[in-house]
């Protein structure tokens, strides 16, 4: 009956929110929740009759508070220097270039000119001519004037000139500069910055392009056009003329050396022909300079065959100019062959 009452005293003073001891050193704690109960096997811990058991006397945590409101958002930081453009690496040497191509075929060459000959030995001396009559005496020439006398001494030295003047200033000569200043004392260490934005980002500079490859070689040289024509000869032109004796057809000796002239022309040019006028002359009758004429073709002729001219390359014929026709003159001609 005393422990009932003494349990319904104690829920009466915590009901009333003090605390009470069931028994003096057992009940350590108080239970603040409303209607508990020591429970008496245990007086260090007490019931809660409606919440459940609790390990102490403090109630359980509220629930969390709302999210406070942001605070304001700081300055913004400097902007930080822009990124260095590095160039990149300069690039490689190019490939040699291909081989040049093959040059073109040359042009055809072109024509061979004709030229005029050089200029044949010059003739021997003709006889003299008979002695002239002697000339009349000269008259008197005129007196010269004599020599000029010796120069006369020399005569004694002139005053010494004024003094001249002074030149002008020469240019100024300026000495080097003098060496740079020390450098000043260090300034004391700036207060640390805020950190600025990121820098804009700069892509690389490509890098410089690499050298040209080297020239590929020249091409081979092309090959070397067709050879122009001859030069052509189209008209019968003198080479050389032959003189004879007065009712002669015997070559003279002075002029046989110019058989093998035309024989060494022939052979250097065997495009050439060799054409003979043995027009007749103006004085005589028609018939005797007829033969006459023929006698000293074939005379001609026949040197030039044995000189070593083609007999095949000899044609005889009026070919040259009829008002250069002379007494005793036989002419000998050349052209291109048709």
């Amino acid at each position: 009956m005393k422990r009932v009452l003494a349990l319904f005293g104690i829920t009466a003073l915590v009901a009333a929110g003090g605390c009470a001891t069931a028994r003096a050193g057992h009940v350590s704690r108080c239970c603040r929740q409303e209607r508990v109960t020591v429970v008496a096997d245990a007086p260090d811990r007490c019931s809660v009759v409606a919440e459940g058991t609790c390990n102490d006397f403090v109630g359980p945590r509220g629930p969390d508070g709302p999210t406070g409101m942001a605070g304001e958002r700081g300055p913004t930081g400097q902007t930080g220097p822009p990124g260095y453009a590095v160039a990149g690496e300069r690039g490689g040497p190019g490939a040699m270039g291909e081989p040049g191509p093959q040059g073109p075929m040359g042009d055809t060459g072109p024509a061979g000119m004709i030229v005029r000959g050089r200029a044949g030995a010059q003739g021997p001396a003709g006889d003299a001519g008979p002695q002239g009559a002697i000339g009349a005496t000269g008259s008197r020439g005129e007196s010269a004037a004599g020599f000029a006398g010796p120069s006369g001494p020399q005569g004694p030295l002139g005053p010494s000139g004024a003094t001249g003047l002074t030149g002008p200033r020469g240019a100024t000569t300026e000495g080097p500069a003098g060496p740079a200043g020390r450098s000043g004392p260090s300034g004391a260490l700036g207060a640390t910055g805020h950190t600025g934005a990121q820098g804009s980002t700069t892509s690389g500079v490509a890098g410089a392009a690499g050298p040209a490859g080297a020239r590929g070689p020249q091409g081979s040289t092309g090959s070397i056009g067709a050879a122009g024509g001859i030069g052509a000869v189209d008209c019968w032109t003198s080479l050389r003329e032959f003189w004879f004796q007065t009712d002669s057809a015997q070559i003279q000796e002075s002029e046989r050396f110019k058989l093998a002239e035309i024989a060494a022309y022939m052979k250097a040019n065997p495009s050439l022909n060799i054409g003979i006028d043995g027009s007749m002359s103006t004085g005589g009758t028609e018939a005797r300079n007829q033969n006459l004429s023929d006698r000293r073709i074939q005379a001609i002729r026949d040197g030039l065959v044995e000189a070593g001219v083609p007999s095949h390359r000899v044609t005889v014929g009026a070919f040259g100019d009829k008002n250069l026709r002379r007494d005793r003159r036989v002419e000998v001609l050349y052209a291109t062959a048709e």
